[in-house]
């Protein structure tokens, strides 16, 4: 039986095929704030998160309000060293 493939299973596959050993942040639900991966002379690839969508799925995740979220994933994701393949954080400007 075959399984339908997922957009977290698209976006996990996508980081993989650039480093197997790249890290993406658990639970799952934060794969939806994968926007790419960034890639640079001298270093291995990365996953790439955006940082709203950090922000928007924590609030869902954990119904908490947006000072809340912002608190939580500054400290726990973006604030997060986990050595050479730590994701990195996409700021947007807001329009």
């Amino acid at each position: 039986m075959e399984v339908a493939t997922t957009e977290i299973d698209i976006r996990r596959d996508f980081v993989a095929e650039w480093n197997a050993e790249a890290i993406v942040w658990e639970p799952a639900e934060y794969d939806r704030a994968i926007v790419g991966v960034v890639d640079r002379c001298g270093f291995e690839a990365v996953a790439v998160y955006d940082y709203e969508l950090l922000v928007e799925v924590t609030m869902e995740s954990s119904d908490c309000d947006y000072g809340e979220a912002v608190e939580y994933v500054d400290f726990n994701i973006v604030g997060a060293y986990v050595g050479k393949h730590t994701p990195m954080t996409l700021y947007r400007p807001l329009a």
